[in-house]
């Protein structure tokens, strides 16, 4: 079977089995501030799993697209080096929801495996869960019970907490699991060592291929263990080790899913796979992350220096540095790879195809950039040997090592390589020791502490935003937060008008009114889709009745911002054409941030006529309609664009202003009227492909065009109130440069003239005629004197200078051609004497000079000049 009949007949078999198949969530999670990437199937019914959200069906099943780069085996720098370990990997799964449990979901899956895939039964093992007695937690009896009936006992194995006890994170669900590994050995081999023996070993051809978790726990924040109201099933299959399994191949990376991507790599690299280890690591790690990176551009997270942009340049470059060390490939060409990874999986993927162009974009200049990057760091590394060399060392020091990796992207095995080829070494504790340190300080920034939270009353959160400003409620739970030293309170509310952070919207500020108590909240968060409010204290009865409201003024600021958004979208889709779409924005009250793709730069003129457009919207008075819960088929029909990277359901909500219409959940002006005016204040780049819009509304127009007016005042004060500013600025210019040029005329007279005097002066110190200068002497004029002095053809001769220019010491060495070919170094003497001025300099044997801090010692710098000279 191919991948694709693989991929379709596991949601067949469930779909068949009442399951709803719901398509995969985006890979780059943006408003989840736990995570950045999904890394599991379950991630997209967090909220289901956690009982902030009332499930749609209560029995599901999809093929999700998952990032994993740290944990259990998913450490980077490892991949590419096994056979059966990704970056990027599908992750197959079912799941019930208070449905089926332990028997059904062990069924299913010796169904599918056996009856459907055709798996030889005795090949397969079953992990329980051996129990926990410091938890109290017996052996899953329950589970092993249901695996009898498919399996003889010496395939059911006990297995720990570690591998067979399943948690979300530090709280939450939890629950035992039973993991489905199978022994792909030769005959040969399995009579040697029984496959009993190598289940959760590292064996490359024994391998875990499907997790069975029954959540059936809730973990406490003083790490008790209570059961879960709503018993959960959650499993995971990987797909590319299934695929592995069912073509009787050994490696995941000779299956159809890698095959074409390595054959493609060895197309340009002119390499063949499977004849040199390195070289195959290099393919391995290529064609992985060639996926990684593709699918995070198709989801909208482009490669930046910050949290998830961070983690994709960090993967882009280490495939670049294993194509340049083992492929000898210097320059890009990862993007040459995009067509044959949408040949493969843009059937299974639309938003590859679709995004094709902005990923070949964005992924070309990442290499480049890199690739430049790259010769800088190697030129780096070079210098830090000769240093060593120069010093007797053969070895060079750890941390050096750690600010190649930090720096220039230089993984250790890299620095190690090129140290090897130079007869060196590194000294690995101290770089494992600032590892650890880097590694220790993210922790304690990312480190959040939490109490249980405390429940008043059982609900989920309705918002009522969209229709009011203010309304009475009731707190449903709250639990104090401690993160980076500041504590704080999240409240969740049964009905709240706050909105919560999301879609590139900030949360709502405002109150809580509890009696004559006022409560201040100073954001509103979504964590794993539930609304948290947050204060710096609680009222003295959560209990008690509240009234909340918002911050009308923000909210207002915010929705102008919003709207401003769409339009201006709208407008670049007229203006520019209809290739543009949204790539990201941010909104706030006091501006808006709006990306696009557009593969050129956006000219004056045309900013202006977009700007024009969405104004013009504006004076229209354009009133909203919003349709709440609609039908997703029907919004697109609607012209409603389903941007690539987001998550919708069935139902969405849509916004429409006259042409500009768009699934959003935000808030937004009751009519474009609201808004007053539009300024764009910046346009530029932000990747390849990639252009960013920043602008103002409303308010912080009127302030803007204050502030030009106020200038403009201020210029034309400047002028003497000339009625014509730009043409009594233009004069002013004209009257400048001519006088420049006049003072540059008398600088040249005194440079001639001080070069004469000087030379006819000069004393004579071991053989070299030598011209001084001291005293309060305008920089630009010492550097001028030297020039003239060396461009006079004169013989045997330097030129030292111990000077001041407004109030600054400064010292000047020049020697000529003659006197640097018998060895001697001007910046050598200079670099000595400005010790004497509180300073330091250098620059070319012929030329060089030092700033400092003391003017008082400049005589003493001018005796050591010339003591040098001896």
């Amino acid at each position: 079977m191919t991948a694709k009949e693989i991929r379709e007949s596991f949601k067949k078999f469930f779909e068949e089995k009442g399951h709803h198949i719901v398509p995969s969530a985006p890979m780059v999670i943006k408003d989840d501030p736990t995570l950045m990437f999904t890394n599991a199937g379950m991630n997209q019914f967090k909220d289901i799993i956690l009982g902030n959200k009332a499930p749609q069906w209560s029995t599901v099943a999809d093929s999700q697209k998952c990032l994993r780069v740290s944990g259990k085996h998913n450490d980077l720098e490892e991949v590419g080096h096994d056979t059966y370990h990704h970056t990027m990997f599908e992750m197959l799964g079912n799941w019930s929801f208070g449905d089926y449990f332990k028997e059904k979901a062990i069924d299913y899956a010796w169904e599918f495996l056996v009856d459907v895939m055709k798996i030889d039964p005795k090949l397969l093992y079953a992990t329980v869960f051996e129990g926990y007695a410091a938890e109290g937690l017996e052996r899953d009896n329950e589970a092993a019970g249901y695996w009898e009936k498919h399996l003889p006992a010496d395939h059911i194995i006990n297995g720990n907490r570690k591998d067979n006890f399943w948690e979300m994170g530090d709280t939450g669900p939890c629950g035992p699991c039973s993991e489905i590994h199978i022994d792909l050995r030769s005959e040969e081999e399995k009579a040697k060592v029984p496959g009993a023996q190598l289940v959760n070993k590292d064996n490359p051809q024994v391998i875990e291929i499907w997790n069975l978790v029954f959540m059936q726990y809730n973990r406490k924040a003083d790490s008790s263990l209570e059961p879960l109201p709503l018993h959960v099933i959650d499993t995971g299959m990987g797909f590319e080790r299934l695929c592995m399994a069912l073509s009787g191949v050994k490696s995941n990376y000779d299956t159809d899913v890698f095959q074409p991507l390595i054959k493609k790599v060895g197309e340009i690299s002119g390499k063949t796979y499977g004849k040199d280890n390195d070289v195959d690591v290099a393919m391995r790690v290529i064609s992985d992350h060639v996926r990684t990176i593709a699918f995070s551009i198709a989801d909208g997270q482009l490669p930046s220096n910050a949290k998830a942009g961070y983690v994709i340049r960090r993967i882009l470059r280490r495939a670049v540095r294993y194509g340049y060390t083992f492929l000898g490939l210097k320059e890009a060409f990862m993007y040459q790879m995009i067509d044959t990874l949408i040949e493969s999986m843009g059937d299974a993927y639309p938003e590859l195809p679709a995004q094709a162009d902005l990923i070949k974009h964005v992924t070309k200049e990442e290499e480049d950039s890199f690739l430049r990057t790259l010769e800088t760091g190697m030129k780096l590394i070079d210098k830090v040997i000769a240093d060593a060399k120069a010093g007797g060392k053969n070895a060079i020091d750890g941390r050096e090592a750690f600010v190649l990796y930090d720096t220039y992207g230089f993984p250790l095995d890299l620095t190690q390589l090129i140290l090897k080829e130079n007869g060196m070494t590194v000294n690995e504790e101290d770089f494992n020791a600032e590892m650890q340190k880097q590694k220790q300080r993210a922790r304690n920034a990312a480190q959040v502490e939490a109490t249980d939270w405390v429940e008043l009353q059982e609900g989920v959160t309705e918002f009522v935003g969209y229709d009011s400003t203010e309304c009475d409620t009731a707190i449903l739970r709250y639990r104090k937060v401690k993160q980076k030293n500041n504590e704080f309170y999240q409240i969740v509310l049964g009905k709240t008008p706050f909105y919560a952070e999301m879609g590139g919207q900030v949360g709502d500020h405002g109150t809580l009114t509890v009696g004559d108590e006022v409560i201040e909240i100073t954001n509103t968060k979504r964590e794993n889709n539930l609304p948290v409010h947050i204060a710096k204290k609680l009222p003295s009865n959560p209990a008690a009745p509240v009234h909340a409201a918002i911050d009308m003024e923000m909210r207002h600021a915010i929705e102008c911002n919003h709207t401003a958004t769409h339009l201006i979208h709208s407008a670049l889709r007229q203006v520019l054409g209809t290739h543009v779409e949204q790539k990201g924005s941010y909104v706030d009250a006091h501006a808006l941030r709006f990306d696009f793709s557009h593969f050129k730069k956006v000219t004056p003129e045309e900013i202006r006529e977009v700007e024009h457009v969405a104004n013009a919207m504006v004076r229209g008075a354009i009133a909203r309609e919003e349709h709440r819960d609609m039908a997703i088929d029907a919004a697109r029909e609607m012209g409603a664009m389903a941007l690539f990277g987001e998550k919708y359901g069935d139902k969405v909500r849509v916004i429409k202003y006259g042409n500009s219409v768009e699934l959003c959940g935000g808030t937004h002006v009751a009519n474009t009227g609201n808004i007053g005016m539009i300024r764009i204040v910046s346009e530029g780049s932000v990747a390849a492909g990639i252009r960013r819009i920043e602008a103002v509304t409303g308010k912080e127009v009127e302030n803007m065009l204050d502030g030009l007016q106020d200038t403009m005042l201020e210029i034309r004060a400047m002028l003497n109130n000339a009625p014509d500013a730009l043409v009594a600025i233009k004069k002013s210019l004209a009257e400048n440069v001519a006088l420049q040029k006049q003072i540059e005329g008398f600088v040249q007279d005194r440079i001639n003239n001080l070069k004469s005097s000087l030379l006819e002066k000069a004393e004579e110190i071991n053989g070299i005629k030598v011209a001084t200068l001291c005293g309060n002497v305008m920089a630009d004029v010492v550097r001028g004197v030297a020039l003239a002095i060396k461009a006079d053809g004169a013989q045997r001769t330097a030129f030292l200078a111990a000077t001041q220019d407004a109030g600054k010491p400064m010292l000047t060495v020049m020697f000529t051609d003659d006197l640097v070919k018998e060895g001697m170094k001007a910046g050598n003497v200079v670099k000595e004497a400005a010790k004497l001025i509180q300073g330091g300099g250098g620059g070319q044997p012929g030329l060089a000079q030092a700033g400092g801090r003391n003017t008082e010692g400049l005589g003493a710098a001018m005796d050591k000049m010339k003591e040098l000279l001896g």
